[in-house]
């Protein structure tokens, strides 16, 4: 185990953050809609989750039982930053959205090993959350303007923004429901 977080926490935290998020783009759509139609192309965002990222990155490689590869594990986190500095510097189109790629990737592996051979069913509900983070994180990463497209299709219609909204709020609090009950 690299994190040591229980399901019960992390079904709580994620919950929680689920129906913030949502319940404030339910409340006020147009700033959220705004925030949203601005983000895939703002350097200042894509700066700092691309830092939390890199950061994210070197920590895991610093701490974790690299096995094999433990003898590589100095030219790894050498590399790190240094593609870090190197992805800020060159790869600033689109820099926010393969940020958040990255941060999806890496944040779907606590989600995955809280609930690793754990006996409730409602554990799923953090493994399905999980697995759509890796599906698009790897398109975000890959295919950047995908989240742009993602980001216009939702916002065009007032009803999907409506929706997903009410998705969102609906998933966190079964999220949390089952922490709360289950795990």
């Amino acid at each position: 185990m690299i994190y040591h977080l229980s399901l019960k926490n992390l079904g709580l935290i994620v919950g929680i953050l689920l129906v913030a998020v949502h319940a404030m783009a339910l409340v006020s759509p147009a700033s959220g809609q705004s925030i949203l139609r601005h983000f895939p192309r703002n350097k200042f965002i894509g700066t700092i989750l691309l830092a939390i990222a890199t950061i994210w990155s070197f920590w895991l490689i610093a701490t974790m039982d690299l096995g094999e590869f433990s003898a590589m594990r100095h030219m790894m986190l050498f590399a790190i930053p240094v593609a870090g500095v190197l992805m800020w510097y060159f790869v600033d189109e689109f820099l926010a959205v393969r940020s958040l790629g990255m941060l999806a990737l890496l944040a779907s592996e606590p989600l995955l090993e809280s609930a690793f051979l754990k006996t409730p069913e409602s554990r799923l509900l953090l493994v399905i959350l999980a697995y759509a983070w890796i599906v698009a994180g790897l398109f975000w990463v890959g295919m950047p303007f995908t989240l742009r497209n993602q980001i216009k299709w939702v916002t065009e219609n007032s009803t999907r923004w409506k929706l997903a909204s009410i998705g969102g709020i609906v998933y966190g609090a079964l999220l949390i429901a089952s922490a709360l009950l289950y795990y």
